[in-house]
Order: C-alpha cells, then sequence, then structure tokens
C-alpha cells in the first residue's frame, strides 16, 4: 500500500526528503533479492541469513519468509549487534549494547549472508564481520543490503542490491521500515549543518 504524496510533508523533522522507495518498491525489492539468494545459494542450502541490527534485522526477517513461501526452505535467521565492533565508539559517545542470537544450526560451515539497510563507508559491514568470527567460522560470508548509496572507505561491495542511490556527501539516505517506524520508505534527506 502506498502512502500519499503529502505524507512526507507531515512527517517529523527527521523524516522529511524525498521519497525514493516507497511500500511497493520495498516489497518488490524484497522478493527481487530473495529470489537471488535462492538462485545464487542453489535453493538456499546452507545459508543463514543474519540481520545486522538495528534495520537490517527486519529485512533478513522479510527475506526469511518470501524463501520460504517461494520454495518452503526454512532459512536460519540471526541477529548480530555490531556495537562493540564499532570503530567509532569513542567519537559518538555511550550507546547501549543490543543482543546478538545465534540460531540453533550455528553458522559454522555454513554460507551466511549479513542483511543490512545502507551500504555507505563500509564500516558498518566491517564491524560485522569482526562480530561474525566472534561466533562462528562460516564457509562463505555474503551481504544483502536495500540501499547502495556509494561513498565506499573500505573495499567492501554488496553481493545483493536493492536499489543503487547515488548520493552526495551532505544526503543522508534514511531507511523507515513498518517494524521500527510504522511505514516502509526510502528518503533521500539533505543533511544540516
Amino acid at each position: 500500500m502506498g502512502y500519499p504524496a503529502s505524507s512526507a510533508s507531515a512527517a517529523s523533522p527527521s523524516t522529511q526528503g524525498k521519497t525514493i522507495l516507497e511500500t511497493g518498491d520495498i516489497g518488490r525489492i524484497i522478493d527481487r533479492i530473495a529470489h537471488q539468494i535462492l538462485e545464487k545459494t542453489s535453493g538456499a542450502r546452507d545459508v543463514v541469513l543474519v540481520g545486522i541490527a538495528t534495520r537490517g534485522v527486519p529485512l533478513a526477517r522479510r527475506l526469511v519468509e518470501r524463501i520460504s513461501t517461494f520454495e518452503s526452505v526454512d532459512v536460519p535467521l540471526g541477529v548480530l549487534d555490531i556495537t562493540l565492533y564499532r570503530d567509532d565508539l569513542r567519537l559518538r559517545g555511550a550507546r547501549s549494547v543490543g543482543h546478538t542470537e545465534v540460531p540453533p544450526e550455528g553458522i559454522d560451515g555454513r554460507r551466511v549472508v549479513l542483511v543490512d539497510d545502507v551500504l555507505f563507508s563500509g564500516r558498518t559491514v566491517r564491524a560485522a564481520l569482526d562480530a561474525l568470527k566472534d561466533i562462528g567460522r562460516p564457509r562463505a560470508v555474503q551481504l544483502a543490503v536495500l540501499v547502495d548509496r556509494g561513498h565506499r572507505e573500505l573495499p567492501i561491495r554488496a553481493d545483493y542490491v536493492g536499489k543503487n542511490i547515488p548520493t552526495a556527501l551532505t544526503e543522508s539516505v534514511k531507511v523507515l521500515l513498518t517494524e521500527t517506524d510504522g511505514r516502509d520508505a526510502v528518503v533521500l534527506q539533505e543533511e544540516t549543518a
């Protein structure tokens, strides 16, 4: 279901900007990524999806549901909190530590698909890789993102990309998900000083 154009102007200041993707777009992207995972992993055999907290988790859950719908495959789901692995802790101040959930099957010897909302500098993914090695040894690690906005600082690229959105460094990409924000949208915002 789409939202009327006026909803952006009625939104809080943190969600104002140009809407790039709406509910239907995000649903189609999730379906496409689910199909790509099935195709590139021989039907998702030995695959574990791991959502990077915060918005990667609901995206990973949606992918697990869609894969199950398409192929009746139950893909294990994990949750990865990377707070203690970030390289900007001293710059951003105190943060609350979330939780990490490893599926009962574990990740050793399996193909892990990390799921996140936006790929930007690559630092979040680097932190996720560090966190992942502390909970097991996967056979391979892949990355699925809803949005790739460019401006990489590390040599990291996604295996599954929902949408490439070229941005300026003065812009930010805000992903809104029903599970965390009450609606689905991707909004491009101009950073304020």
